[in-house]
């Protein structure tokens, strides 16, 4: 049986095909203003990519920021319950999640079934999520794959007295201004990113094995920074791209509902 989850948040689209359980594929597109646009093209494209079309798809849910507006799933699911089953699904001996995406920053406690116990998030500053670093990126004229490459040559510790993304950026002007390196500026941004969820982190009692997810887990210098000022190991989702895990989340969930034999109108 074929299985998808489709994940639209603010920034990019995600989606992932299951088969018989196993993935199939996935694949990650820029966001498109109209959310319904987004689940459309990156569904249709990796289906396409697959030889498949959406009618050959058992069950569909969605999640993410434009979760309620995807026609073709079955049902949606929050954020925070498909990546908690997605890391736990990809790490068993999952018991927090740390999740950083475009527009919002959100830490999930989990018990030994993937199950959500406790959570925070933090959607009402962009210093903490993606969007801070897009932002950043576009000041430096970096693009965020390069970051955590350039982050390597730093050699000095800055800090940034503002953690306001606009204010943040006047000092970033500044500092380049004044001859900052970037790769100091880069590694000061890091850190100032990681405090921030580290201490949402903190506030939901985080517990061992922590799983980083969401697109800027790929940013190595913030994944770096964040175990430091936790002082943990962060765990990366075993072969899987950390951007899907919550495509991945919303899939497995998808078959849970079809293999329970769930009415739909419930599962809705």
């Amino acid at each position: 049986m074929l299985h998808a989850g489709c994940d639209v948040g603010s920034l990019t689209a995600k989606a992932l095909v299951l088969k018989d359980g196993g993935i199939l594929d996935s694949l990650v597109i820029r966001a498109k203003a109209n959310p319904i646009e987004s689940a459309d093209e990156v569904l249709k494209t990796l289906l396409s990519g697959l030889k498949l079309d959406i009618q050959d798809i058992d069950f569909i849910v969605s999640t993410g920021y434009g979760k309620d507006q995807v026609p073709f799933s079955k049902c949606s699911r929050s954020e925070i319950v498909c990546h908690a089953r997605g890391a736990w699904a990809s790490h068993p001996s999952t018991r927090t999640v740390i999740d950083i995406g475009g527009q919002d920053a959100k830490v999930t406690r989990v018990d030994e079934n993937g199950n959500v116990l406790n959570y925070r998030y933090n959607d009402k500053c962009a210093s903490g999520t993606g969007r801070f670093l897009e932002v950043m990126g576009k000041a430096l004229e970096i693009e965020l794959e390069e970051m955590g490459e350039i982050v390597k040559e730093s050699t000095r510790e800055i800090s940034f007295s503002n953690q306001c993304v606009i204010f943040a950026e006047t000092e970033v002007v500044s500092m380049v201004n004044e001859g900052v390196a970037i790769p100091d500026i880069l590694a000061g941004l890091s850190r100032s990113l990681a405090s921030r969820v580290a201490a949402l982190a903190r506030s939901v009692g985080r517990e061992a094995d922590v799983v980083f997810t969401g697109g800027v887990a790929k940013n190595s210098a913030v994944k770096q920074a964040l175990a430091k000022a936790l002082n943990i190991d962060l765990m990366s989702p075993a072969e899987i791209d950390p951007q899907v895990i919550g495509a991945y989340g919303a899939a497995l969930l998808a078959r849970e509902i079809c293999e329970s034999g769930e009415d739909l109108q419930q599962a809705v």
